[in-house]
C-alpha cells in the first residue's frame, strides 16, 4: 500500500491523503486553509472512490472542486454533508468578499451534494480491494474514522477526540496493523475538562455580577453547540447569534450523531436566537452572547466588539484555537482587533478558554497503544516529532511530507 499526502502532512490543514492499492486510488479528505490567503492542497489526480472524515473546510473545502473536474463518489456522514454544504457555499462568499480568486463555483457545490454517498457508523463499502467500516471519531457529530481491511487492517482518524464531551462522545480504538493518525496537539496537554468548563461559567458569573456582557465567540461547528450545552443550566439573558444557529438545527435533524439530543434542545430553547437586526439590538442589551465567527475575522461577532470593547465591566472569552493572522491571535498578541479596516484597541477584559475537540498528546499516545498498530502515520500537525519521539520505540513512525509518498 502505497500512501501519499497532497497537504495536511507537516502542516494543520488542507489535509489531503491518496491511498494507491491493487491498482486503484482512493482519496480521503480534500481541504484547503481557510488563512489570507487561502492555502490548497496538491492537485488531487483522478481517483475511484474518495472519503471525508468530517465538515471542517481543511478537510472538505476542496471536495466541490474534486467533484467538479472528476465527478467523484465521496462518502461521509449525512451529518457531515449537510453541514459541509452551507460550509462550502459560505467559503465562496467570504473569498468574494475578501477578493480571492474562486477555486470552484456553485455548480461545482451542486456535483458535490449529488455524488456525496450516505454512510453511517458501522457500515461497510467495498472498494479497491478494501472492505471500509466507518467508525466514530469523536470529533464533532458525524465525524468520522475509517477502517480499512484487506491484507492488512489500516485505520485512518481524520480529526480524533478520544475524550467525552458535552456534544459527542469520545472515539474508541480500532485494533489494526498500520495507524494513520492526526497530530494537531502533538507536545500539548489539555487542562481538566470539567476544571475549564467550571472556569468559564465563574468567569461568566463574574462579568455578569458587575455589570458586564459576557460575548462567547465559537466556530459555528461544534463549539457553538459545546457552549450551549455548557450554559443551558444558567438562568441568564443569553443570545446565539450568527451560523452556529442553523448548524445546531441541523444536529438535531440528525440526533443519533450527539451524546444528548435532550440536552441540547434545552440549550437550544433556552438561550434566544437572534434572527434580525432588531433582535441583535436585543442581544446588545443582554447578559451573555454565543458568536460567530470563533477567530473574531467576520459575521456578527464584529458588532458586538464594537459593542464593548471600551466597556471594562465587559469580556470576550475566546474558546478555540486563534490561528496566526487572525483577528483573535491579533488580540492575544497585542490587545486590539481590525474592526473595519480600523486597528482597534480592545479594552474589555479578554480570556481564552481551552474546549478543544481534538486529543492532546497523551491521549493520543493512549489511543495509538489501544489500537496495537505495527505502523504509525503521523500527519495533520506542526509538531508531530514530539509524538514521534514518546512512540518510535514501540511503533515504527512515519513522518511524511507533501507530495512524498511511502510505503507500508
Amino acid at each position: 500500500m502505497k500512501i501519499k499526502f497532497l497537504g495536511g502532512a507537516d502542516v494543520v490543514g488542507r489535509m489531503g491523503m491518496l491511498i494507491h492499492h491493487k491498482d486503484a486510488d482512493l482519496l480521503f479528505e480534500y481541504g484547503m486553509r481557510p488563512a489570507k490567503p487561502p492555502q490548497y492542497p496538491m492537485a488531487s489526480p483522478p481517483v475511484d472512490y474518495a472519503f471525508l472524515s468530517h465538515c471542517h473546510l481543511d478537510h472538505s473545502g476542496m471536495i466541490p472542486w474534486l467533484c467538479g473536474k472528476y465527478d467523484t463518489e465521496v462518502a461521509a456522514t449525512p451529518s457531515t454533508i449537510s453541514v459541509a454544504k452551507i460550509l462550502l457555499a459560505d467559503s465562496l462568499k467570504v473569498a468574494e468578499a475578501e477578493g480571492y480568486p474562486r477555486p470552484f463555483d456553485p455548480v461545482d457545490i451542486r456535483t458535490a451534494m449529488m455524488n456525496f454517498t450516505p454512510m453511517n457508523f458501522g457500515e461497510t463499502v467495498d472498494v479497491a480491494g478494501f472492505e471500509v467500516e466507518m467508525h466514530s471519531a469523536g470529533h464533532v457529530p458525524g465525524a468520522a474514522m475509517y477502517e480499512l481491511r484487506g491484507d492488512e487492517v489500516t485505520v485512518f482518524t481524520g480529526d480524533l477526540n478520544n475524550r467525552n464531551t458535552q456534544l459527542v462522545w469520545g472515539a474508541h480504538a480500532v485494533k489494526c496493523d498500520n495507524l494513520i493518525v492526526e497530530a494537531t496537539y502533538a507536545g500539548r496537554r489539555h487542562p481538566s475538562r470539567q476544571k475549564t468548563e467550571r472556569q468559564l461559567l465563574d468567569k461568566i458569573d463574574e462579568v455578569v455580577k458587575r455589570g458586564g456582557k459576557a460575548i462567547i465567540p465559537c466556530f459555528a461547528v461544534g463549539r457553538t453547540q459545546e457552549v450551549m450545552l455548557i450554559l443551558r443550566d444558567k438562568g441568564y439573558d443569553m443570545w446565539v447569534d450568527g451560523m452556529g444557529r442553523t448548524v445546531t438545527s441541523l444536529y438535531l435533524d440528525q440526533p443519533e450523531y450527539l451524546r444528548s439530543e435532550k440536552h441540547l434542545r434545552v440549550a437550544k430553547k433556552r438561550i434566544k436566537e437572534v434572527r434580525t437586526p432588531a433582535g441583535r439590538n436585543m442581544a446588545m442589551k443582554g447578559e451573555v452572547i454565543v458568536t460567530t465567527g470563533g477567530m473574531l475575522d467576520g459575521g456578527p461577532v464584529v458588532r458586538y466588539l464594537q459593542n464593548v470593547k471600551d466597556d471594562r465591566k465587559s469580556a470576550v472569552l475566546l474558546t478555540g484555537y486563534q490561528v496566526e493572522g487572525s483577528n483573535g491571535r491579533q488580540l492575544i498578541d497585542s490587545g486590539t482587533v481590525d474592526i473595519l479596516g480600523v486597528k482597534e484597541r480592545i479594552k474589555c477584559e479578554v480570556q481564552k478558554f481551552d474546549l478543544s475537540a481534538h486529543s492532546d498528546h497523551d491521549e493520543l499516545v493512549s489511543f495509538i497503544r489501544a489500537c496495537g498498530p505495527k505502523n504509525v502515520v503521523l500527519c495533520h500537525s506542526d509538531n508531530r516529532e514530539l509524538l514521534a519521539k514518546d512512540l518510535e520505540s514501540e511503533f515504527n513512525v512515519f513522518l511524511p511530507k507533501s507530495g512524498e509518498q511511502i510505503e507500508i
